[in-house]
């Protein structure tokens, strides 16, 4: 299992209509196969700058190469990532096994 998170600010000003048109294009991405647990985050601590999220699961990295390749995902990042972010941090995690 791959948890895949990132957290972001963007250009806009927070409750804005382009905000909530961010994050409609970012639930198209539930569609794509294999994307499990899909949620829309807000920041609620001070301690970064970061004020939103995005997190997904994938059962495994075949899957997530697929989504990272999929038409929806490309024209999500095209369309609303790319013009609408100012910063981000990505975090790609696995189970701790010992």
């Amino acid at each position: 299992m791959i948890k895949h998170m990132v957290f972001f600010s963007l250009h806009y000003a927070k409750g804005s209509a382009e905000v909530k048109h961010f994050f409609e294009g970012a639930a198209t991405l539930t569609a794509i196969e294999g994307v499990q647990h899909f949620e829309s985050l807000q920041q609620t601590s001070k301690k970064n700058d970061f004020q939103y999220g995005l997190s997904m699961e994938f059962e495994n990295e075949a899957i997530y190469k697929a989504y990272n390749n999929h038409p929806l995902h490309v024209a999500f990042i095209q369309q609303y990532w790319i013009p609408g972010v100012a910063a981000f941090m990505e975090i790609d995690h696995v189970p701790l096994v010992f």
